[in-house]
């Protein structure tokens, strides 16, 4: 697996090409075998294939006229009544407050991120989509003011080769026993 996460990319053009049930089915499952604080499983996936839909999605997302090369986005949500078991009404935006949204957060971005790696073990490349608002972005979908998106995944065969970026050595991120 060292081999897919040293050189996947965050892939903004795609090959006219669709994907395969099978492999989207694959990125879905490796999702949801991921780790979760109490085992909450605070994630749900919207697989959106239809132009109409991409493209509403692509303008809520600034306008990024390249999400539309890919064929397949998932919208990745986060839902934080998996935490909060009383029957609260629950609006999170950007600026919510409530120590459970982090939690949620972090336990949907390890889902997200096994769909990332099993889509380059497949081939396929995949791109986080993060530039938008709640209050835009879920309208599109239905999706209820106390759900979290986390991000839109472009997904499909890459149609680009980019270079690697520059990381930090190890020295300079890792410390031992203490700061």
């Amino acid at each position: 697996m060292l081999n897919e996460i040293k050189t996947r990319r965050s892939i903004r053009k795609y090959l006219n090409k669709p994907i395969e049930d099978e492999k989207i089915v694959e990125l879905l499952e490796s999702a949801r075998l991921a780790p979760s604080g109490s085992n909450t499983q605070p994630w749900h996936f919207i697989v959106v294939k239809s132009e109409s839909m991409r493209k509403k999605l692509a303008e809520a997302s600034h306008n990024q006229k390249w999400m539309m090369s890919s064929p397949v986005f998932i919208v990745c949500v986060a839902d934080i009544n998996c935490r909060i078991k009383e029957n609260l009404h629950i609006h999170l935006d950007e600026n919510s407050t409530q120590e459970e949204v982090k939690q949620i957060i972090r336990d949907t971005s390890i889902a997200i991120e096994h769909i990332v790696l099993q889509a380059a073990n497949l081939g396929l490349g995949t791109c986080w989509v993060a530039w938008f608002t709640q209050e835009n972005i879920r309208p599109i979908l239905n999706i209820p003011s106390d759900k979290y998106v986390i991000s839109i995944l472009t997904v499909g065969y890459a149609d680009e080769e980019p270079k690697p970026r520059p990381r930090k050595s190890l020295e300079q991120i890792v410390h031992y026993e203490n700061w």
